[in-house]
């Protein structure tokens, strides 16, 4: 049987093909084959076209499924992961009203601190286990308030995934952990957050149903289902954000496990059956997706928004003259360039508020550069080290909350394909980490299939995801890193 696994990422849509009797992907593909542009109409705002997310998802399945080795009508299932805290708006007519406002957005940071106060600080961290902060509710905030004419067209809202799967059923649907990364679930009364809402004059009613994360939640609509050559009332089986299913994806299933990614943002992640929230506001915690009422799993979330974003600013600006240039090729100048960058410091932080500094949009920056001695590999493997830092920095916050691990399991993808990043975070963190052949599009599939019931249980669903490499930290480069990231907090105190 196959399951058919769907990402929407803020750089591109993947999709993967997962045959649930090998338990292997056995195709893969993403669009566009560029990365998809990120709108910015003002500083401090982000926006995309969800029109352009299902069209990408429908050229990617259309790639695939095109391929003599695949039989779309052999598909079971289906599961959606996304870009969390995004907003999208539609009419009655399910038509979009607006571009959404998405993840690193920064423009609704003062209504979630208006918020919080009109709440409480009890109410909120007891109750949302977070600030209303930067998320959904805020955004969604803002649009009453700016554009009203736009707000009083609104008949339902929702996130990235929750849009996919209404292109997909025709249904407009949604999940707790959903609703909870958008400060719009009561983890108290397991129920859609009233009181926020009330605050803010804004009809209860344009929350979603609400579906099981994993299980049934609806079924493909005849229209889709010939559009994608797929059969009519294939079922949605698995929905959720990002980062819940980068942990899924990684077997992070249980209280001490803990998951960490590294794409355009950067992120660790860390399991654990108590509602705790960080009334500092420098972490989230969120439903996880595999939460019931009996067993309660919540995530700890700490988030970098510049991660790979930083990177890949490097490299298109290296890149401007019209040779391009691969990040193998960054990777082999900072190779040779010691623990540190010779007191080189970067500032991953250009890509909108940055929570684990209080919403603050503090700008990314090189200090201490020295013309005559720092050269273009010191500027990669210092990027690279800036990132590890900032994780890090989150990564403290989790464990003064009981979060600590002493393994961590991440994706054989992105920044973590680079030696020097492995390196870093490995002996940054001080913990082993677990490199899986894995990804977002794969997790949802098997997601997918778990929901379905063609898995029976979680062991089953990962019993053939394979480690890609295993790192140990080294005394020695503890050590060393230890106090580069001792410079790297001064450097950042000096900037806060």
């Amino acid at each position: 049987m196959y399951f058919l696994g769907i990402d929407i990422g803020s750089s591109s849509v993947k999709v993967s093909v997962f045959n649930g009797d090998s338990g292997r992907t056995v195709a893969a593909t993403h669009y566009p084959k560029l990365e998809m542009e990120i709108s910015s109409p003002q500083a401090g705002w982000a926006e995309q076209s969800p029109e352009f997310w299902w069209q990408c998802t429908q050229e990617a399945c259309k790639e695939l499924f095109t391929r003599d080795d695949i039989d779309a009508t052999q598909v079971t299932a289906i599961g959606i992961t996304y870009q969390m805290h995004g907003l999208v708006c539609v009419d009655k007519n399910q038509a979009v009203l607006r571009p959404a406002i998405i993840w690193c957005d920064s423009r609704a940071v003062a209504l979630g601190q208006d918020g919080l106060e009109q709440l409480g600080e009890d109410y909120c961290f007891e109750q949302l286990l977070n600030s209303p902060g930067n998320f959904t509710a805020a955004k969604l905030r803002w649009v009453q308030l700016n554009q009203p004419e736009i707000f009083s067209q609104i008949d339902k809202i929702m996130l990235p995934g929750d849009y996919i799967a209404m292109k997909l059923s025709g249904e407009v649907t949604t999940t707790a952990t959903g609703l909870s990364e958008g400060m719009l679930w009561n983890h108290i009364n397991q129920q859609p957050e009233q009181n926020l809402l009330k605050k803010w004059d804004i009809d209860s009613g344009l929350i979603p149903d609400v579906v099981p994360a994993i299980g049934q939640q609806a079924n493909v609509c005849a229209t889709t289902a010939a559009e994608l050559g797929i059969p009519v009332n294939t079922p949605i089986c698995y929905r959720c954000g990002d980062q819940p299913n980068n942990a899924f994806s990684l077997n992070v299933l249980n209280p001490g496990d803990v998951a960490a990614t590294a794409g355009t943002s950067g992120v660790i992640y860390s399991v654990t059956d108590q509602a705790v929230g960080d009334r500092q506001h420098r972490v989230n915690t969120f439903q996880h997706v595999t939460h019931t009422e009996t067993a309660p799993r919540n995530g700890i979330l700490a988030c970098v928004n510049g991660a790979g974003r930083s990177l890949s600013w490097l490299r298109e600006l290296l890149s401007a003259s019209g040779d391009s240039i691969g990040y193998d090729k960054l990777n082999q100048a900072a190779e040779p360039i010691a623990i540190g960058s010779e007191g080189l410091s970067f500032m991953p932080f250009g890509n909108g508020a940055e929570r684990i500094f209080n919403n603050k949009i503090l700008g990314g920056g090189l200090s201490h550069l020295d013309f005559n001695r720092h050269s273009l590999g010191h500027v990669v493997r210092a990027t690279q080290e800036g990132i590890v830092f900032a994780l890090k920095a989150g990564f403290e916050v989790i464990e003064g909350l009981g979060g600590a691990s002493k393994v961590i399991r991440a994706p054989s993808s992105s920044l973590f394909l680079s030696p020097i990043f492995q390196h870093a975070f490995c002996n940054t963190t001080q913990c082993t980490l677990e490199l899986l052949t894995t990804d977002s599009a794969e997790g949802a599939a098997r997601g997918a299939a778990l929901g379905h019931g063609f898995f029976s249980n979680e062991a089953e669903t990962f019993r053939t995801i394979e480690r890609a490499k295993v790192l140990e930290p080294e005394q020695g480069a503890m050590e060393q890193y230890s106090a580069a990231y001792a410079r790297w907090q001064a450097d950042l105190n000096s900037a806060v």
